[in-house]
């Protein structure tokens, strides 16, 4: 097959795809009227491709018309209504976009008629999802994301090509099927576990699916690039260069593949594909090559991350079993049980601990008590407490939690654990596969010690790791371990802004908001709610050249609202002078920006004169008049917002929260989760405001989802907000 063969199947498929969109739209008006309303779930961003390319916002179907026209104008190669038109390779990718725009209408119009998600796939992939995984991306834990077009060429192909990509944390999407054989189905043979928890998400079973793909990769630049609608080439450089996606094109290829292949290579994706096809070595769009052949399974992950220059971390670890990123979220079920620690079943901890250099012996891993595979017949738990020791120059107390805190992470990377929770309220299960390839809890101790050097060996010089599985002894060392565990509580309780001299940045997410600024305080940690000021104190120890940076405060230009002159430095510095003053204490003015990876927004509600709370998971309607996802779109992209302001969910228990404003008593509505996870934090914050009913007065969705009803119940009740100066 030649070049030219492949521009002539693309040109093929992009007139029958518009073709058939053409023909499914003016069917869907027929039946339907064009007033009829259309769109995806949970997405601020109407028709993705539309809206972020030609600056439409398509809301009902006689508005699919218009992206009808503009891509019949790029497959005549004429620019469409925004100006977009690509020149790379004479042109043929804009049949590419003209494909997209059509394939991202017929997929509207599945969902129109409730035949798209397919069971068992996720279909489109919501605002939500995509701010939920961009703290994954932008700190490396999902290294890419492989769109997986059609069946590999067998079973056992498949389960090779996909823990691979879990090994090197990239996620695979799966689309499209040959006669009814998918790749999806090929894992599930294999006794693969699905899901976005296992990096592996199945979208759907027609190929028409994979725009699913697309469409959510173009909204990384509006989320987090603070692009607009509209500017394509600023849009396509960013896909280009920060949205590390590729395509894998596995068994079989049609004209309309190819189409939807040059709008991939539009977008800067490159494809790989173990079919006998033509070269393309790099084009303007992509970074480096941009369609490769390679057969042999074995090679293939390989391949791809090369063809999309992506830097990956492998982390080679002696156990028996794969370990990587990708198994963070798995699951073991009790069907699945080897045996378990902690949980309903008994009980377990972990605890890290500085000592003595010379009483720690690196890599000494030592199993006090039974193994599992000594267990009595029919017993399925056992206690355990994992005592870690470290020592290093540069090891200090309030390290300590931080370091013990990726325990969980640690531990859960190795296929076929779980670890959930922390310190005394732990929970491991291992399976009965990992048992069955020789796991043993001395494995535990090869992990910690393993990956505790490879990330902080900054700080630890020797690592050594005592497991008990006694019950006698565990009783006996967990009391000691509770007297750290409030110890360290109080030392972190006390801290606050006032009493340290130094802030710091965190810059992780410039990978995907380049103008996005973070400043973490004892009293204030990072809107993704990952990042305290302790850990970013750590990370710079770590890591000196890294993205937490130490900012000595230095004079107090407005103390009511959070301002100081070397901060403010910083911030304008560091956003490319796209901010020139930010105040850590307000919602008013001169707020922090936000990225998109932010857990809770805060919004001013003028009438009630005061604000509301949404986070991330809760996916009703709000008083404000707006949901999260429709509150994102306005909050993300490195841009000040005044009177709204993406923050972690622990900040609302903090005496800082919006504290220029009056802080927690302005609060008049939060979703009732979000109230039931912080109400131990909450309720101790309105004893210290002298208001220890404050909590009964802030109203959530099961008496209030409108303004009017907000205020009403307010009044009700007597919030305090009421009564407050106004807050405009």
């Amino acid at each position: 097959m030649s070049a030219d063969v492949l521009i002539q199947l693309g040109t093929k498929g992009a007139e029958a795809i518009l073709k058939a969109a053409q023909q499914a739209v003016e069917k869907a008006i027929e039946e339907n009227g064009p007033q009829q309303k259309i769109g995806f779930p949970e997405t601020n961003y109407y028709l993705p491709l539309a809206n972020a390319f030609l600056k439409l916002e398509v809301k009902t179907l006689g508005d699919c018309q218009e992206v009808i026209k503009q891509a019949r104008n790029l497959n005549d190669n004429k620019a469409a209504v925004s100006g977009l038109k690509i020149e790379a390779l004479g042109g043929i990718l804009n049949k590419g976009l003209s494909t997209l725009f059509c394939e991202e209408v017929l997929a509207v119009l599945k969902y129109l008629d409730k035949e798209h998600p397919q069971a068992g796939c996720a279909g489109f992939l919501s605002d939500t999802l995509l701010r939920a995984l961009g703290i994954q991306l932008v700190d490396g834990r999902i290294a890419g994301i492989a769109v997986i077009l059609g069946p590999a060429k067998d079973s056992k192909a498949a389960l090779q090509l996909v823990r691979d990509f879990q090994s090197r944390s990239i996620v695979s999407i799966l689309v499209g099927n040959i006669e009814g054989k998918t790749f999806k189905k090929q894992l599930e043979e294999e006794k693969v576990g699905i899901g976005l928890d296992n990096y592996i998400v199945p979208l759907g079973e027609d190929y028409l699916s994979a725009i699913y793909a697309v469409n959510w990769a173009v909204r990384a630049p509006l989320m987090y690039g603070g692009h607009k609608s509209g500017e394509w080439e600023k849009i396509l450089q960013y896909s280009q260069q920060k949205v590390p996606a590729f395509v894998v094109l596995l068994s079989h290829a049609d004209e309309v593949l190819v189409a939807t292949g040059l709008g991939a290579l539009a977008m800067g994706f490159p494809i790989i594909t173990d079919l006998e096809v033509p070269q393309l070595p790099k084009i303007e769009t992509t970074l480096f090559e941009a369609l490769v052949t390679e057969k042999d399974y074995k090679k293939l992950a390989a391949k791809c991350i090369e063809a999309r220059g992506l830097k990956v971390k492998v982390s080679s670890i002696d156990i028996p079993v794969p370990y990587a990123a990708a198994f963070e979220g798995e699951r073991v079920r009790k069907e699945q049980l080897w045996v378990e620690f902690g949980g309903k079943g008994g009980f377990s901890f972990e605890y890290l601990i500085t000592c003595p250099s010379d009483s720690v012996q690196d890599g000494k891993v030592e199993l006090i008590g039974e193994d599992i595979d000594q267990l009595k017949p029919g017993q399925k738990s056992m206690p355990l407490a994992i005592i870690v020791e470290v020592a290093g120059r540069k090891m200090q107390k309030d390290f300590e939690p931080i370091l013990e805190r990726q325990v969980h992470r640690f531990i859960n990377y190795a296929m076929g654990i779980m670890h959930i929770g922390q310190r005394d309220m732990n929970w491991i299960r291992i399976s009965q596969d990992a048992f069955d390839k020789g796991f043993r809890l001395k494995h535990l101790g090869v992990i910690l010690h393993a990956m505790l050097h490879q990330e902080y060996n900054a700080i630890v010089d020797k690592i050594q790791v005592k497991l008990y599985t006694k019950k006698e002894d565990v009783e006996k060392l967990l009391q000691a371990a509770r007297r750290t565990f409030n110890q360290r509580d109080e030392r972190l309780s006390g801290m606050t802004d006032e009493n340290v001299d130094t802030f710091y940045s965190c810059l992780l997410c410039q990978s995907f908001a380049p103008n996005h600024v973070c400043i973490v305080t004892p009293e204030r940690l990072g809107l993704c709610g990952a990042y305290s000021w302790l850990d970013a104190k750590a990370s710079f120890e770590i890591m000196p050249s890294g993205p937490n940076q130490p900012i000595t405060k230095g004079e107090v230009l407005n103390e009511k609202t959070g301002q100081w002159n070397s901060v403010n430095e910083f911030v304008c510095n560091k956003s490319n002078k796209t901010i020139d003053k930010v105040s850590m204490y307000s919602l008013m003015d001169a707020p922090q920006s936000s990225c998109g990876c932010f857990e809770c927004i805060v919004a001013i509600i003028p009438e009630a004169n005061g604000v509301m709370v949404v986070n991330r998971d809760y996916a009703g309607m709000t008083p404000c008049g707006m949901t999260f996802t429709t509150l994102a779109g306005s909050v993300g992209g490195g841009v000040q917002t005044p009177g709204f302001l993406g923050v972690g969910k622990l900040y609302l228990t903090s005496r800082k929260f919006i504290s220029s404003e009056g802080g927690l008593k302005r609060l008049v509505w939060m979703p009732k989760e979000l109230k039931e996870l912080l109400m131990d934090k909450l309720k101790q914050r309105a004893q210290e405001l002298g208001d220890p009913v404050l909590l009964d007065k802030i109203a959530d969705e099961t008496v209030a989802t409108a303004s009017e009803e907000l205020v009403a119940f307010l009044n009700k009740v007597g919030h305090p907000a009421l009564s407050m100066p106004p807050i405009m």
